[in-house]
């Protein structure tokens, strides 16, 4: 249907399975994992630790070539700032944390990082796009444009600090979802219940014709 052949298939599942968003059942299929706040609110503590740990490495580590690349980032965030749709900043981020990592120089904690930012860019799409109050991309925008600014000129304290915050900002995030947010927009099978009660509801009552 899209062109694949089986073996980059393949490999996107497995990589989403190990990145805990996809559940593969042998023999019946594939399912989305559903997002688990509860879950996500723990994993951030550790996403904040190791965004602490690398920002201070990139900020020391960083070389001529990939400081000009943030500060490039950072103009091209301030320019379209008011008018950036959710899918160009997607863009964006990545190419930020792919930067953040390759200046820090300690492939080790990608491994663990990535998938981090996978998770949280999927809480992300979901408070932008969902909530009312993430309707607005400039605070995240301003977030970004604070730790690249830190640095890119070399200031650890004020880059783990600028970190810091943009990970304050992501965790008033799941105050805003589980109160405007649909369950069924975070687990589809809740979706599914509701399908089945509603059903269940136009469906004739017979019991009083069969007792007659």
């Amino acid at each position: 249907m899209v062109g694949y052949g089986r073996t980059p298939v393949l490999q996107a599942v497995n990589r989403l399975a190990a990145d805990t968003l996809v559940h593969v059942t042998p023999r019946h299929g594939l399912q989305i994992a559903p997002v688990d706040l509860t879950r996500d609110r723990l994993l951030l503590r550790l996403r904040r630790d190791m965004e602490r740990f690398v920002i201070r490495l990139a900020t020391e580590r960083s070389g001529a070539s990939q400081r000009n690349q943030m500060l490039h980032l950072k103009r091209q965030l301030a320019e379209h700032r008011d008018d950036m749709t959710l899918e160009q900043f997607n863009l964006v981020d990545r190419r930020i944390d792919q930067l953040f990592l390759a200046a820090a120089g300690e492939p080790f904690v990608e491994s663990t990082l990535r998938p981090l930012h996978t998770i949280f860019r999927r809480i992300g799409w979901i408070y932008h796009t969902h909530a009312q109050r993430g309707a607005n991309l400039q605070d995240t925008v301003d977030a970004h444009i604070a730790v690249l600014d830190a640095v890119a000129i070399g200031n650890v304290e004020g880059a783990i600090a600028a970190s810091d915050r943009l990970v304050d900002f992501v965790e008033g995030m799941f105050e805003v979802l589980e109160r405007e947010v649909e369950p069924a927009l975070l687990d589809c099978r809740l979706a599914e219940l509701d399908a089945t009660f509603l059903r269940l509801d136009a469906a004739p009552d017979t019991r009083q014709s069969s007792a007659e």
